[in-house]
């Protein structure tokens, strides 16, 4: 019994979304590995690539990826991209016992807010119009409103880089998945590009020997590697739980607009139509701003690590030596009938501060 195009692309949606949200797990153990024997990929570090945890789930990811890429030829956009949602309960659930990352109560309703808003936006997206030629989308990637948005893309990430990482980067979520987002939105239309050209050639019509075709895959290849660089980056210094949710949203989000902005998919677009893709927006700021705000922050000093006073500020010591010691005097001038043994203690009190200070 042969089953429909719709359910095998359903099929691998669903696979794919598994190896996607398995992977983002796989490869926070390998960073967290590679981070503890040497230099942290947050910090520009590259161990991470001699740790085979790490390539497992590289591979756990691309096998995701093609899954997904495969999807899209059997059923359609409105089909498979919601369904990228579950890579997101996947990871959650799987950091929560994987990773001990804990996923606070509004943190749930984060993730649930940004599922539900995008759902509502691919569902709501206008439909693409496919392209029968690299020619064609050539015309279209050099029409005046795809270059201004394409310009804007990579001023964004620029910016990003030069000025907001060495900043921000280690304290806000936004700026290195900002920049895997940005690129992906790029990379998926090359990808789409080089995919009709290979669907081409193999129906009998060769498009390897257009320009355009190796420009479409050199902008892949370097989108793809950038993309890799910083989501390694944001895995490595910010919670997986958090990670894998705003990645989703901002690169499903931007790829809904280079899309529309490239194949004009937005004309024709009635009333309510518009206004359910307003509501899905502000409902994926919403889940975004909810899960970042909720985020747990990981401790400094991991379990089983030794605490090294020299590393704290003496005034830190001070307090904390302070606050313990002027308890017990309290207790014991209480407890203690001999004023002796009351004198002996403030004594060490102010023995022990004299020496942390």
């Amino acid at each position: 019994m042969g089953y429909s195009e719709n359910t095998r692309g359903l099929v691998l949606a669903m696979v794919s979304s598994l190896f996607i949200g398995t992977s983002f797990i796989l490869k926070k153990k390998g960073l967290k590995r590679a981070a503890a024997a040497g230099t942290r990929a947050g910090g520009g570090g590259y161990t991470y690539l001699l740790e085979p945890l790490w390539w497992v789930g590289m591979i756990t990811m691309i096998v995701g990826e093609v899954s997904n890429f495969v999807a899209y030829i059997y059923a359609p956009a409105v089909l498979v991209t919601p369904l990228g949602a579950l890579s997101i309960i996947i990871s959650a659930v799987l950091a929560h016992f994987m990773l001990r990352e804990r996923l606070q109560r509004l943190g749930v309703v984060g993730c649930i807010l940004c599922i539900v808003g995008s759902v509502v936006i691919v569902i709501h997206a206008p439909q693409e119009h496919m392209p029968t030629s690299v020619q064609e989308i050539w015309i279209l990637a050099i029409q005046p409103a795809f270059v201004i948005y394409a310009a804007a893309t990579i001023s964004i990430v620029v910016a990003l880089m030069l000025h907001f990482e060495p900043r921000y980067g280690q304290t806000n979520v936004l700026v290195y998945l900002g920049i895997c987002s940005l690129m992906g939105a790029l990379t998926v239309v090359s990808i789409k590009a080089i995919g009709i050209a290979i669907k081409l050639t193999l129906e009998g019509i060769s498009q390897i020997a257009y320009p355009q075709t190796w420009f479409f895959l050199a902008v892949a290849v370097i989108c793809v590697i950038m993309q890799l660089n910083y989501l390694n980056k944001a895995l490595d210094t910010f919670n997986a739980a958090i990670v894998s949710p705003i990645y989703y949203v901002m690169f499903t989000t931007l790829t809904i607009i280079a899309s529309a902005i490239m194949f004009k998919d937005w004309a024709g677009q009635d009333a309510s139509s518009i206004v359910s893709e307003l509501c899905g927006f502000i409902t994926v700021l919403s889940g975004t701003i909810v899960l970042h705000v909720t985020r747990e922050q990981e401790p400094a000093n991991p379990p089983g690590k030794k605490l090294k006073l020299k590393h704290v500020p003496t005034t830190q010591l001070y307090k904390l030596y302070a606050s313990h010691l002027d308890v017990c005097i309290s207790l014991v001038s209480c407890n203690l009938k001999s004023s002796k043994k009351v004198w002996q203690w403030i004594f060490l009190s102010a023995t022990l501060k004299s020496i942390v200070t």
